[in-house]
């Protein structure tokens, strides 16, 4: 009993030790990180989050069997926490039970039954990652460039957990030193199988078991924290740190030393965007060391699936290496002259190669998808910043954006004057603001660049227009008064010409507005990018703005009745819905467009990827505005997902994505493919069935 008592103790001490040294070191290094200030706000949400996210491993279980056996995994880590807490005791106590709990049957029970699904889940872990072994399947699978020996190393440590538990206890029970009488039905059952064993040798493999049992937990709590399983114990404070709420909504306003900077008179240590791996926040840094290769975020991405070097996991784990590499230099607060650049080619030593950088569309797939709460687009976003900014190295097309932004106002470097002509021969007036806003006007209604001055846009904006004037909907347009909201700058990187837009376009509205609380400053849109800027974004700028979209708009008129689609007397047509991803998994609105196209009579044929797994039409990111020059181009890949359904027409709810989708649609018509297919917005699907008998417009 005393020499297990010493070896017990002796194994813990050195453990910890081992253990506690780099928890120190991890806790300094990212400590280090730039401040951020904004992740102890909303404490009740942050609660909320880690109930559900930790504990109830939400997002996991968007996978059903992967997420089921890590649910039992996780929880085996949490209910095995008392088996340990008896394997102390017992090296004290040889009869040693949990005070008020330790004979409970149930709990008993519970232990024997976590461990068993443990097991078996470790069984489903490694069929999956056989089958999706990137020996066997390349770039397809999902574990592509993680580290698969970890991998395996973990799982093996896991089983050893779980054998050695059933070992001492089995083992424990033969000597008639366990607690349970009943419950704990496999360690009875292996206490059954050793007790012909003898008294004695029974007490001397319950001592051999219970030290198994400690030093694998010691080895594996050493192990863990010096790979990429670190995140057995960092996901759960990432969780408590994430971005709210839980939508991808705003990009982050550029900070510097924890402070927002002032694009007026920026102060000459502030830093622009992330230009060497010490200039990421400690949120950041978390973010980087959280990673757990699974490989979610990479299945997601539409740069990675379209074959572009891309993949959200490979940044995150490239910029944790980089972490790891200059920890040194970061602790000691020196500068290293040899440090790789944080952004170049891969052939001169750079940590993210600019090809991958400028792949991003921005979806938010890799966020989404990712069971740990890692912002994979605020980093990107980050870089591109300092690039842009500070080195001016970015895409030549972005040039012209920047340009057509800075002296046109919109991306399209159309004349201003330009803005009203949509309104041409629509049959009926479109109110637009003459300097005052009437009492009984209820919207603005923001046309957007896209609506002003792309042809097909223009005619979402006419059918949206038309629909709330039959509805009876008091609304005005700002007309020549728009201007870009700067959301192309932001996402490309230039935050100084998204500032400087911005706070016109604010200084604008607030204008409009004035003497209005925030809460009836309501506009309408028919684009996601200007809904998630002007609604998620400007409150930055001090724009408190109610927006919504279009199909939101529409759905409620269509339930109040103001607006009365009638269904084809025949089976109705059969179409496809794509999600626009500042819409969707930016804003959370999957409902209402759906609804929509149900009131209309249409047949709603969804795409094997839809909702917050929809694949991006590949304009997000200002990629509308750069070539695509690597791979199959994205729009391409979801145009043959939509002609997949047999659907007659793909119907979405953003100018950019129609534009996209358009053009995809078209190369494959010039292939004989889906001749008969067109794209439309919602809004003139619905326009449509509500002309078919349409009551006159109130005068």
């Amino acid at each position: 009993m005393l020499v297990r008592l010493i070896l017990g103790l002796l194994m813990t001490v050195v453990g910890l030790a081992v253990a506690g040294k780099r928890v120190a070191f991890l806790y300094r290094l990212i400590k280090a990180g730039q401040p951020d200030t904004k992740r102890s706000d909303d404490l009740g949400a942050r609660v909320f989050a880690q109930v559900r996210e930790v504990f109830g491993q939400r997002k996991l279980l968007k996978w059903s069997v992967p997420g089921l056996a890590h649910f039992f995994t996780f929880w085996g880590f949490v209910i095995l926490a008392s088996v340990y807490l008896e394997a102390y005791g017992a090296l004290f106590d040889e009869q040693f039970a949990i005070p008020w709990i330790g004979h409970w049957a149930v709990l008993g029970f519970l232990q024997d039954f976590i461990a068993v699904a443990v097991a078996v889940s470790l069984g489903v872990f490694a069929i999956i990652r056989i089958r999706n072994a990137p020996e066997r399947k390349d770039r397809a699978s999902r574990f592509y460039g993680s580290h698969t020996g970890g991998a395996w190393l973990i799982l093996i440590m896991i089983f050893n957990v779980v054998w050695t538990m059933f070992f001492f206890r089995g083992a424990s029970s033969a000597s008639g030193n366990f607690p349970y009488d009943s419950g704990a039905y496999v360690s009875l059952g292996v206490g059954n199988l050793l007790e012909p064993l003898g008294h004695s040798t029974t007490e001397v493999l319950e001592t051999v078991g219970l030290l198994l049992h400690i030093g694998v937990m010691l080895v594996f709590l050493s192990i863990v924290l010096y790979s990429k399983h670190l995140h057995i114990f960092v996901a759960p404070i990432n969780v408590s740190a994430k971005r709210l709420p839980d939508a991808l909504g705003p990009l982050l306003p550029m900070e510097s030393a924890g402070k927002p900077i002032d694009f007026e008179d920026p102060g000459e240590d502030d830093t622009f965007g992330r230009g060497k791996i010490g200039d990421f926040t400690w949120k950041g840094m978390l973010d980087f060391a959280t990673c757990t290769e699974c490989g979610r975020c990479q299945s997601q991405c539409p740069a990675w699936n379209t074959g572009k070097p891309l993949s959200p996991k490979l940044v995150i784990m490239n910029l944790r290496d980089n972490l790891f590499e200059e920890a040194p230099y970061i602790l000691a607060g020196t500068e290293h002259e040899e440090a790789r650049p944080l952004v170049g080619p891969e052939a001169d030593g750079g940590v993210i190669d600019p090809d991958v950088l400028w792949s991003c569309t921005t979806c938010g797939a890799c966020v989404e998808q990712c069971p740990v709460d890692i912002e994979h687009v605020d980093h990107i976003v980050d870089m591109r910043r300092y690039q842009v900014m500070i080195e001016s190295a970015f895409p030549t097309e972005l040039g012209g954006l920047f340009k057509n932004l800075e002296t046109k106002g919109n991306p399209w470097g159309q004349n201003n004057s330009e803005r009203l002509a949509w309104t041409k021969d629509l049959g009926f007036d479109v109110p637009v603001f003459d300097g005052e806003l009437a009492e009984d006007v209820e919207y603005v209604y923001w046309v957007g660049c896209a609506g002003a001055f792309d042809d097909q846009a223009r005619k979402t904006v006419r059918a949206t227009a038309e629909l709330l004037h039959i509805a009876g909907v008091k609304y005005v347009v700002l007309g020549n008064e728009e201007s870009c909201t700067g959301d192309p700058a932001r996402r490309a990187g230039n935050e100084f010409l998204f500032q400087m837009m911005a706070q016109q376009t604010a200084e604008t509205l607030n204008a409009v507005f004035e003497g209005r609380e925030p809460r009836l400053r309501k506009i309408v849109t028919t684009c996601p990018h200007c809904l998630n800027t002007l609604g998620r974004e400007y409150p930055d700028l001090d724009g408190h703005y109610e927006v919504v979209h279009h199909t939101q708009l529409l759905n409620r008129l269509v339930r109040g009745g103001q607006l009365t689609p009638v269904k084809p007397v025949e089976d109705g047509p059969r179409v496809t819905y794509h999600d626009p991803c500042y819409l969707g998994r930016h804003n959370k609105v999957y409902t209402p467009p759906r609804e929509l196209v149900g009131s209309t009579g249409a047949e709603l044929a969804e795409m094997p990827r839809h909702a917050d797994r929809a694949l991006c039409c590949g304009a997000g990111g200002a990629r509308m505005w750069m070539e695509e020059q690597i791979g199959k181009r994205i729009n391409l890949e979801r145009v043959d997902e939509a002609i997949a359904t047999d659907a007659e027409t793909i119907v979405t709810g953003c100018p950019f994505c129609r534009v996209m989708l358009t053009d995809g649609l078209v190369q494959r018509q010039s292939e004989q493919k889906a001749e008969n297919v067109d794209v439309r917005d919602v809004a003139q699907l619905l326009l449509e069935r509500v002309k078919a008998t349409a009551p006159a417009p109130k005068p």
